[in-house]
């Protein structure tokens, strides 16, 4: 062998020796990686298989509107939403509206808060806690439930998760770009729900405990501006949303707190299984006697928006619902990370997982069960017009009473074929017209139904004898006075009546 090949064999493996740590170091700049795709794998896994259920037909009806109609909507209900039906009216536009598209964006949004779970997870308690939170966090059955959910949820959760991180790395090195970074999620938080902004208040808490200990003011100063400035735009949001916030939220009541260890906290977690497991593992990391303070200010993150909803809901209107407390969740998964990381021998964490996976196997289950989260079998519904179809024939939905929220008229419209038209008899003017969720109807039903020959009379329940339990004097007595022959159909959770002359 020559003295130059000799020389370059250490120079090889040196090279070598270089390569594999160059690979191994981006390995773990990439571990954030895993939890996300086993978010995408569980959380696409059946989403086309749940029916579409109120809020989602909602959301559907919303984003098939033209962006004029839209901003005609958001000016008088749901505004607080706006931003997610917007996103969705494009997403409409480009790809479609089967189940499994429509919840795509939900899915991908959930996998970006894994993968920031996973990095929160490493930069508080180090590497193997972060896969591990994240990790967790994909198996929950409640963050795969709203990953399969045609609602803004999701999108709440990755900001209130990327905006934990991205505290965190302002917070090590207070730059203006970090500042900004964590400003621009902390403001689309709140564009997806304002609910979710409570989190400012532990976060606020995190930076005076940082600034106390170092006395850096710059740490003090970004972050009054950056949610100063990202508060700004959401401002007159809020004021549009405080006008409507009576007809949207009345139906919640005052929590309790039996409510909140009988139904909110298995709630929150999809199940009560889960969710006893996240808090024995939880607790783990305050016990510690090193990393304490990282444990007690994640902690902070997952506790005070709870508390300070909880309270507020004693007020005039509540907001506390597991779903708008949903942005917690990432918070408890890094907390019961790093308590499963702690277990010895570490084979427990890994072991843990599977744990984790069992114990929610059921919920997760049931939550891609077709009728999951609506009892209506619309498809079936749509199935039994489809057969008796004439041209001509119009249809009544059941609206104006207190069924108008289930949306059985949006629920059909999303199973018929295009070449199934139907005047919708009872109707003045479409909710698009009237920039609301639901339409006018006539005052006078008789001279809207005219000579229409034969109508198709939707109602929930199962009574083949009154399918016009549920509708007002006028709509009822016109229908019966006009049609004396119906023939009642049952489906799930729906009755088909058509009404003929």
């Amino acid at each position: 062998m020559t003295a130059s090949a000799t020389a370059a064999v250490p120079i090889a493996r040196r090279t070598s020796g270089q390569d594999s740590d160059a690979r191994s170091a981006a390995g773990g700049r990439l571990r954030w990686l895993w939890p996300a795709l086993l978010m995408l794998v569980v959380g696409g896994y059946g989403s086309w298989r749940p029916a579409l259920w109120s809020d989602e037909l909602v959301s559907w009806n919303a984003a098939r509107r033209s962006t004029g109609e839209l901003f005609d909507l958001l000016g008088h209900v749901d505004a607080v939403t706006g931003l997610y039906y917007l996103l969705m009216h494009y997403w409409v536009a480009l790809f479609g509206d089967s189940l499994a598209v429509l919840r795509l964006p939900s899915v991908l949004a959930m996998a970006g808060a894994a993968a920031f779970v996973a990095l929160t997870g490493e930069r508080l308690f180090g590497s193997r806690a972060g896969l591990a939170a994240g990790c967790l966090f994909a198996l929950v059955p409640s963050v795969s439930r709203y990953a399969q959910e045609m609602r803004g949820y999701a999108f709440v959760v990755l900001a209130a998760a990327a905006a934990t991180w991205l505290l965190l790395r302002a917070l090590e090195q207070p730059r203006p770009l970090r500042w900004a970074a964590y400003g621009g999620a902390v403001l689309a938080a709140g564009f997806f729900h304002m609910i979710s902004l409570v989190f400012l208040a532990a976060h606020g808490i995190v930076v005076l405990g940082r600034w106390w200990q170092q006395r850096r003011h710059p740490v003090l100063v970004g972050f009054v501006l950056s949610v100063g400035a990202a508060l700004l735009p959401v401002v007159p949001l809020a004021l549009l949303g405080h006008r409507q916030v009576g007809r949207q939220l009345n139906w919640l009541t005052a929590p309790t707190f039996q409510y909140v260890f009988d139904s909110f906290w298995h709630m929150l977690f999809g199940s009560a299984a889960v969710s006893l497991a996240v808090l024995a593992l939880a607790a783990l990391p305050l016990a510690w006697p090193a990393g304490r303070r990282s444990a007690v200010e994640i902690g902070l993150m997952a506790v005070l928006p709870i508390v300070l909803v909880w309270l507020v809901s004693q007020g005039s209107t509540a907001y506390f619902l597991d779903r708008y407390l949903l942005f917690t969740v990432p918070a408890w998964s890094v907390l019961a990370g790093a308590g499963l990381t702690a277990l010895r021998p570490r084979l427990l964490a890994p072991l843990g997982l599977v744990l984790v996976l069992l114990l929610g196997a059921q919920d997760q289950r049931e939550i891609r069960r077709e009728f999951a989260h609506t009892g209506l079998d619309a498809k079936a519904a749509a199935a039994v017009i489809v057969k008796g179809y004439r041209p001509g024939d119009g249809i009544v939905a059941l609206r104006g009473s207190q069924d108008a929220y289930i949306q059985l008229d949006s629920a059909l419209s999303y199973y018929l074929p295009r070449s199934v038209q139907l005047k919708d008899v009872l109707v003045e003017r479409s909710a698009a017209a009237v920039g609301d969720i639901y339409p006018q109807l006539c005052a006078d039903p008789a001279a809207c139904i005219g000579d229409t020959r034969r109508v198709w009379v939707l109602t929930d329940g199962s009574s083949l004898d009154k399918p016009l339990d549920h509708y007002g004097e006028p709509q009822a007595s016109a229908l019966e006075r006009l049609f004396p022959k119906r023939t009642s159909t049952a489906v799930r959770g729906m009755v088909v009546t058509l009404f003929e002359r």
